[in-house]
């Protein structure tokens, strides 16, 4: 039998709502957001569980892992602040057996955008999530739509495994020049963070020829790297720049349903992701 020794007891009331926010620590406003939110759908007599934990089988990279911000003084404390009820807070030796075998692989949503630069970073991200899930058993789970394309892909794994858990997706929360929050800007230099409002910058000047009628996807994807590139720090670089259906993420050449554009940029080795709906 699997043991966890950081597992917090499961609701003993099956009516009760339990609500999931899981992350991978470094907690921030954008969190915070995810957190009330999650008290709102399960009510005062719900139970909302923050996971805090540093998932090493998503990291492509690994000098990406050991540089990712460890705050976990500071994450209990802002879940305390919030009223969380339970954290559940594993080491990677607890969460996965040393001889761990089986992972969940999807062969369709992932093959574009994050996909394209990162191998086997979903198969990471739909391993950890299906085993919070599977472990924590919550009726409820809650994921930012910053990361958009981890978003659909949950929702896929979660209809087509049949898991019992509803999913939300909450709204981007940004800082007052329009940077997304992300436990990766603490690791932008003053100079790279201040550039960084470039990159809502450039997909909103993309998103605004919408009004005009325009439905082409290379006028779209003109108009943003314009924006992103100009006077651009040389440290700057486009890993993706991307026009995608909103539903099934494969590319668009003509906006003429809901779509997506949907960009991954890095400062030295920082990668930054972001996207706006169109």
């Amino acid at each position: 039998m699997l043991q966890f020794s950081a597992l917090p007891d499961l609701p003993t009331n099956p009516s009760s709502p339990s609500v999931l926010v899981p992350t991978m620590g470094a907690l921030h406003e954008g969190h915070s957001a995810l957190i009330r939110r999650a008290r709102e759908i399960a009510g005062r007599q719900g139970i909302v569980t923050v996971s805090i934990f540093l998932n090493p089988l998503q990291f492509d990279s690994a000098s990406d892992l050991a540089v990712y911000p460890r705050t976990l003084e500071a994450d209990l404390l802002l879940c305390s602040g919030l009223g969380v009820d339970k954290v559940y807070t594993p080491s990677p030796e607890e969460f996965y057996a040393p001889d761990h075998s089986i992972s969940i692989v999807e062969n369709s949503l992932s093959r574009t955008l994050c996909g394209t630069t990162r191998p086997g970073h979903f198969e990471g991200v739909c391993t950890v999530v299906l085993k919070l899930l599977n472990a924590l058993r919550p009726s409820a789970a809650i994921f930012g739509k910053k990361d958009y394309q981890q978003l659909a892909i949950i929702m896929r794994l979660v209809r087509d495994l049949c898991v019992p858990v509803e999913i939300y997706g909450v709204e981007t929360e940004r800082e007052p020049d329009g940077l997304a929050l992300s436990s990766r800007n603490l690791n932008l230099n003053p100079e790279h963070r201040k550039d960084a409002s470039r990159i809502y910058g450039a997909l909103l000047s993309a998103r605004d020829i919408r009004e005009t009628g325009e439905q082409r996807r290379e006028v779209y994807l003109q108009t943003a790297r314009k924006h992103l590139v100009e006077n651009a720090p040389s440290e700057m670089g486009i890993e993706y720049l991307e026009l995608v259906d909103r539903e099934t993420l494969a590319p668009l050449a003509k906006v003429t349903r809901p779509a997506l554009l949907a960009t991954a940029i890095t400062y030295d080795k920082i990668r930054l992701i972001d996207n706006i709906e169109i």
